[in-house]
Parts: structure tokens; C-alpha cells; sequence
């Protein structure tokens, strides 16, 4: 059917029509997927904290449970119906999880402490650089043969062991932290060198993601290289000259308010993160380095964001979390090249991370067990892992198979993070400094801790 062309007059005023609301079912669907999720993430989540787990654990279980793993195996007909493959209904379930990830990694540049990053300097820094560059480079060595084994195509290969390197360096601060506090190890300097040390990393590790993003959608070529390297300058110049100020100037036109304040952070993570994303990195990068503006303006007060702290850790990311999961087949892994993939990515990235940042305390001279600890510490990969394989696969750089053994290494580094250092940190003398440190936060004098063994 043809539409008639009417031309238009000065007597003649042609209203666009308005573009229609979301269909009835549509958002019937919508609102169940939501709320079904969330219920089963906070479910899985608690029942994981109780088993002595990350919550995250258990938010990612309940979508490998929601998924093709076991509902859409079990019950096609059902999960089809739940959880169609229908490109609109998906995208709207995408949103919110786009969401929630660029306020969790803008909430997490918040929290970074800069102030905790130049009093531990060297140190951080060596623990730091070495625990990128060795999984960094294990990563990208073992992205070639593995791609062959996969059977991923030739041209595709070179963005695929580079994305894979950069999968392999990064930490979660939001899990070392949360798993530090639950140990009671943040005050003692190993916890504060590893959330430095992890600070560190994922700073370098968004920018890294940035500019392999952009060399997948311009190609692999110097000149794409230098355009991406171009635009990251580009951004740290605007983020120190203009970006400072302005967000300085915005907390101080809230007043105080904490409303004013949490609507004023939000507003501009999400600006900072259309920002880079127009200009061809990833929007997590932007959302990352404006929260590290509002926290160090000196003009931010972090009780003021505990309400969009709690929304968006309570509520948007464990949806977001179990939308990773619905990705997860582990049916995949019934095929013996995809599970020895699966096992020697794990086995490389376990091991990159434990001898990087081991080589780096170590040049620093701290003590073996400490350096243990280190490893046990930024081995946790977590959410960071999760969002980052969660851009690869809207890149086209991962499909299900590598999907699914990527974010096996998250959920396995971070179960296996509380005991290691659990147990490297039975070694390490509990310091009169470090003493002092709990006491001040927790009102309450300190326990001797057993003495070290082994330097």
C-alpha cells in the first residue's frame, strides 16, 4: 500500500503523528521479565551470601536458571513465551541493564580513593602494572590457538585475543572490597594495597576496553589506532580542563540537597557516558571517569548518594546481573574443545593475575605471604568481568560459547578469592599501625593476629 505524498502549503500545517506507546503486551511481558528476575536474583543472591558466596554468584545463577541452561531446556515453550528472542522485547530488558551498569561503574568511580592511591604509590603501582601486563599478555598469547580451537574465522582472531588479554587483566573492586570488609582485612595494608592496586587496574582496564572497542568497529588498523588513542586523550584533556570544574560547579548549585545531589550524579554519569560513546569508546569508560570527578571534586559528600547507591545495588544490578546470566549456556560446555577452552582460559587467567601482582609485591619488597594475599585479592574479576564480557558480545567479539567461558572465570575467581586469602593471611602479622587502623573504624581494640611464618 502506497502513501499519498500531500505537498506542503502556507495554508497547510502537517502535524507529525505521534509515535504510538509500547504495545500492551509488550510491556505485560516486560514488567514480569523484571520482576521475575529480580525476585530470583535476590532469592539466589541471599541464599548465596549464606553459603558464604559472593551475592553476585547467585544473581548470575538466576539467569543461567531463567536461560537455556535448564528453563528454556526444560520448558521451552514456556521460556519462549517468558523470554522471547523477538529484537524489541530483548533491547527493552537491555536498557535497563545498560542502565544499571553505567551507574554501578560510575558509583564505583566514586568510591575510588585517590588520596589511598598516592599514599600507597610505588607499591600499588608495581603490584598494579605487573598484575596487567602478565595476564594481559598470557591473554592475548592464548587468544590465537584458542580461536583456532574454537574455530573462530581468521579475520576475526587478532580483536578476539586482544579482547581476551584485556578480559584477563581487570579486577572488581566492587567484590575485593566487599569481600575485605566481610574478612574484617580492610584495615590492614595488604587490603589497602589491593583495593589501590585493583583501583589501578580497573582504571587501566576501562581504557584498555575503550580503545579495543573502537579498533572492532573501525578495523584493525594504525590508523584506526590512532584515531582511538586520539579520542582517549581527547577525553582525559576535556575530563582534567573542563570536566572538573563543571561537575564542581554542579554540586555546589545542589545546596546541599540530597536529592539535588543524587539527581545531579546520575544526570551526569549518564551525560559523561553519551559522551564517550559518541566519540567511539565505550560509554562504561565515561561513566567511570565521571564518577572518579564527582568523588575527588571535594565539593561531594558520599552519604549523600547512599539512596542511589541502594536503587542501583539493590534493584538494577542484580537485574542486570541475572540478564548477563540468561546469556550463560552451559550446555556449551558439554562439547570437549569448548570445556578445554573453558579450563585453560581459567587456568591462564588464575595463574596471569596470582604472578603478576606476586612479581609486583615482591619487587616491593613485601613478603611472600603478603604477596599471596596480593594475588588471592585482585584474582576476584566479578562484576568488572561480567560487564566487560557483556561488551564483547554486543561487539560480535564473543558469541555464546566464549560468552559463557568468560564469565565462568568471573564467578569462579570471585568464589575463590575469600579462602585464598583467608588462608595467606593467617601468615601475616597483624601490624600496631594496622591495629590502630581497626580500632579507629571499628571502636573496639584489635586481637593479635598469628604471627608470620615465612618472609
Amino acid at each position: 500500500m502506497h502513501s499519498a505524498v500531500i505537498p506542503a502549503s502556507a495554508d497547510t500545517v502537517l502535524a507529525a503523528a505521534p509515535v504510538p506507546p509500547i504495545a500492551a503486551h509488550s510491556l505485560l511481558i516486560f514488567l514480569l521479565q523484571v520482576g521475575v528476575l529480580l525476585l530470583a536474583a535476590i532469592m539466589l543472591g541471599r541464599l548465596a551470601a549464606r553459603c558464604g558466596l559472593p551475592a553476585i554468584v547467585g544473581e548470575l545463577g538466576a539467569g543461567v536458571v531463567l536461560g537455556p541452561s535448564l528453563f528454556g531446556w526444560v520448558a521451552p515453550g514456556a521460556a519462549g513465551w517468558l523470554l522471547p528472542s523477538d529484537p524489541g522485547q530483548v533491547h527493552l530488558l537491555d536498557a535497563v541493564g545498560q542502565l544499571a551498569v553505567l551507574l554501578l561503574v560510575g558509583l564505583t568511580g566514586i568510591e575510588m580513593d585517590l588520596r589511598m592511591i598516592r599514599r600507597r604509590g610505588g607499591t600499588a603501582l608495581r603490584v598494579s602494572l605487573a598484575g596487567l601486563l602478565v595476564p594481559l599478555a598470557l591473554g592475548v598469547g592464548l587468544g590465537y590457538p584458542l580461536a583456532r580451537m574454537l574455530g573462530i574465522g581468521a579475520s576475526d582472531r587478532q580483536m578476539f585475543a586482544l579482547f581476551l588479554g584485556v578480559a584477563m587483566c581487570v579486577s572488581a573492586i566492587p567484590v575485593i572490597a566487599k569481600t575485605l570488609m566481610d574478612m574484617d582485612l580492610i584495615h590492614r595494608d595488604v587490603g589497602q594495597l589491593t583495593l589501590a592496586a585493583g583501583m589501578i587496574d580497573d582504571t587501566f582496564g576501562w581504557l584498555l576496553l575503550s580503545v579495543v572497542s573502537a579498533m572492532t568497529v573501525g578495523g584493525l588498523t594504525a590508523g584506526v589506532f590512532a584515531e582511538a588513542i586520539g579520542s582517549l586523550l581527547l577525553v582525559l584533556l576535556i575530563a582534567l580542563l573542563a570536566g572538573r570544574p563543571l561537575v564542581r560547579r554542579a554540586l555546589r548549585l545542589c545546596n546541599g540537597s540530597d536529592e539535588r545531589t543524587v539527581s545531579a550524579a546520575a544526570a551526569m554519569i549518564l551525560l559523561a557516558a553519551a559522551g564517550t560513546q559518541a566519540l567511539g569508546l565505550e560509554a562504561v569508560f565515561g561513566a567511570y571517569l565521571c564518577g572518579m570527578l564527582i568523588g575527588s571534586s571535594g565539593e561531594f559528600d558520599r552519604t549523600r548518594t547512599a539512596s542511589l547507591r541502594m536503587v542501583v545495588l539493590a534493584v538494577l544490578a542484580p537485574v542486570f546481573f541475572a540478564t548477563a546470566g540468561l546469556r550463560i549456556d552451559l550446555r556449551a560446555l558439554r562439547h570437549p574443545p569448548v570445556l578445554a577452552a573453558a579450563l585453560t582460559v581459567l587456568a591462564i587467567a588464575i595463574l596471569g593475575k596470582f604472578a603478576g601482582a606476586y612479581i609486583g609485591a615482591r619487587l616491593s619488597r613485601l613478603s611472600r605471604w603478603e604477596a599471596l594475599a596480593l594475588g588471592a585479592g585482585m584474582n576476584a574479576r566479578g562484576v568488572i568481568e561480567v560487564i566487560v564480557a557483556m561488551v564483547g558480545l554486543r561487539l560480535g567479539i564473543l558469541d555464546t560459547r566464549t560468552y559463557t567461558i568468560i564469565v565462568l572465570v568471573a564467578v569462579v575467581t570471585s568464589v575463590m578469592a575469600p579462602p585464598l586469602l583467608k588462608a595467606a593471611m593467617k601468615r601475616v602479622d597483624c601490624t600496631k599501625e594496622e591495629e590502630r587502623r581497626r580500632a579507629a573504624s571499628h571502636g573496639a581494640p584489635v586481637r593479635g593476629s598469628p604471627a608470620r611464618t615465612e618472609t
